[in-house]
């Protein structure tokens, strides 16, 4: 297995060049700088969940198209073996488990957010869902402006197309298993 970067740096860079964007025209669509855009495309730095986001966003791709490798035919994958992406001083933690795949329209994540931790997401395009699973703790999910508490042992299913939250204000990490849903 290779540094995550090094799979988001191809990723990004081959679906710039299929779409024969410019650095320019990409960093328009995305609202990452061309800076940015070219150490990521030269695997010089691991941007954070946000900067993915904006660039999934604005590529109009799946977050987990700029992360994954080549597929196998059946794939086991232990958490301990998948690189985390982090953000909040590593108190909120995504594990990319399965990729997005065209032909199922899904990609599934395992999320760990610590203790007095939140996260902003960005709203995904038009029609994508979130079903979010919680394994331990308390989630705390706002969507606009409205809050869901979602217990241990819970399942939350959101429109994911509006800004949304995921904050944790307990004094236990949270896990939850998030699987996104792309309108076919």
């Amino acid at each position: 297995m290779h540094p995550i970067n090094i799979s988001i740096s191809k990723n990004v860079l081959r679906i710039r060049k299929d779409r024969k964007l410019s650095l320019d025209q990409a960093a328009e669509l995305t609202g990452v700088s061309k800076a940015m855009l070219g150490q990521i495309e030269r695997g010089e730095t691991n941007p954070t969940i946000t900067t993915l986001w904006k660039i999934a966003n604005g590529l109009r791709v799946s977050f987990s198209s700029l992360l994954k490798d080549q597929s196998t035919p059946v794939t086991l994958i232990a958490k301990e073996n998948v690189e985390a992406l982090s953000e909040n001083e590593g108190k909120y933690r995504v594990y990319p488990l399965f990729p997005f795949d065209p032909k199922k329209q899904f990609e599934i994540y395992a999320l760990e957010i610590d203790p007095q931790c939140s996260h902003e997401s960005e709203p995904h395009h038009e029609g994508v869902e979130e079903y979010l699973s919680v394994s331990e703790g308390t989630l705390e999910l706002l969507i606009e402006d409205e809050l869901f508490v979602v217990n241990e042992d819970s399942t939350i299913h959101f429109q994911a197309d509006k800004p949304h939250t995921y904050r944790n204000s307990g004094n236990t990490t949270v896990k939850c298993m998030l699987t996104i849903h792309y309108p076919g």
